[in-house]
């Protein structure tokens, strides 16, 4: 059995991959308390633990709910926020990240959240300055607090259904439906359920199935009905038309009719599954609109636990003592 970790000792979260099961669970423990801040009756919703810290949104791809949420988690923790988007950026001018990074770091920011649609962005940033970097996803790569919000929710599902504060994911039985090969919510998924003990089954068009994908300690399904017939949680992913160059599959009503999830779909599934999605959700592809709004579905609770954990997440890479710092910066010539 692992040792609980106590206090945080990283600098940034730049993915799960490298989080170890003891530092996944400390951000979850964390996070109840601040769900606790955000449903006050009093209607303060803040608290003073990131009071004149400077926390920057840098995204450079489009985003509602990630984006919004960070800004609201940081602005609940009472920080100064700054939004920059890439368009209104002098990266337009050929200014590198690295430059880019060390004039708002001159400005004494402490918490840089990026997303970027370059894999590895983020690490790229994290080696050689001094703020905290969260990766907000990069690329096809990670989306690590997309994963720790659905755990989360799966967790806080999992306790009030068994009525046991301490119960953990272990034996959970989780589904992934859909483009697993353009999603970095698939990746960090996969990579925080399986070290939280759930055993995660992939399922979609073999076109949208990364090879080897099973090497991650998944099991892999083509057919909707047989990875879903025992799973307690059914999470689809969105199609993701956007980062596909050529067609994956025939035609939309191709896929509908093989891996929609809807009531039809649902009838081989426990009674008991939930129903999950990172958002935004096209309606009746991946998930038909009347599950989507159905009592079954908690695609508003996560947005809702997706603040509480990246409140979290902020304060424990900020407010900790045993965070380690940036190694100096080089005089290698930026990318």
């Amino acid at each position: 059995m692992m040792t609980p970790v106590r206090t945080w000792n990283r600098k940034d979260l730049i993915g799960i991959e490298e989080l170890s099961r003891p530092e996944i669970e400390l951000i979850l423990d964390t996070a109840p308390q601040f769900v606790a801040v955000s449903a006050r009756e009093s209607g303060i919703k803040k608290v003073p633990l990131l009071q004149g810290r400077l926390v920057v949104n840098w995204f450079y791809e489009p985003s509602t709910r990630t984006r919004t949420s960070f800004e609201l988690a940081a602005k609940r923790l009472s920080a100064d926020t700054l939004s920059i988007a890439a368009s209104a950026s002098s990266s337009v001018k050929g200014e590198s990240l690295h430059d880019t990074l060390a004039n708002i770091e001159a400005m004494h920011s402490d918490i840089i959240v990026l997303r970027h649609y370059y894999a590895g962005a983020p690490h790229m940033l994290a080696k050689r300055h001094a703020s905290h970097i969260i990766n907000a996803g990069d690329g096809r790569h990670e989306h690590p607090t997309q994963a720790l919000l659905d755990a989360y929710t799966m967790l806080d599902h999992v306790r009030t259904l068994r009525g046991d504060r301490h119960a953990t994911l272990d034996g959970l039985r989780v589904a992934l439906i859909g483009d697993v090969a353009h999603s970095r919510v698939a990746r960090s998924n996969i990579w925080c359920l399986t070290k939280l003990g759930a055993r995660v089954v992939l399922c979609g068009p073999r076109t949208l199935m990364p090879p080897e994908i099973g090497r991650m300690g998944v099991d892999v399904s083509y057919n909707l009905h047989e990875a879903i017939h025992d799973a307690d949680v059914i999470y689809a992913l969105r199609i993701q038309l956007e980062r596909q160059q050529s067609c994956l599959f025939p035609s939309l009503r191709e896929y509908i009719k093989l891996f929609r999830i809807d009531r039809e779909s649902l009838k081989v599934a426990p009674p008991h599954a939930l129903i999950m999605h990172p958002g935004p959700i096209n309606r009746d592809v991946e998930l038909a609109a009347e599950v989507a709004d159905s009592s079954r579905s908690v695609v508003l609770q996560q947005v809702t636990n997706g603040v509480a954990v990246r409140m979290a997440v902020m304060h424990l890479l900020a407010n900790q003592p045993g965070r380690r710092t940036a190694p100096a910066a080089t005089e290698e010539r930026a990318p």
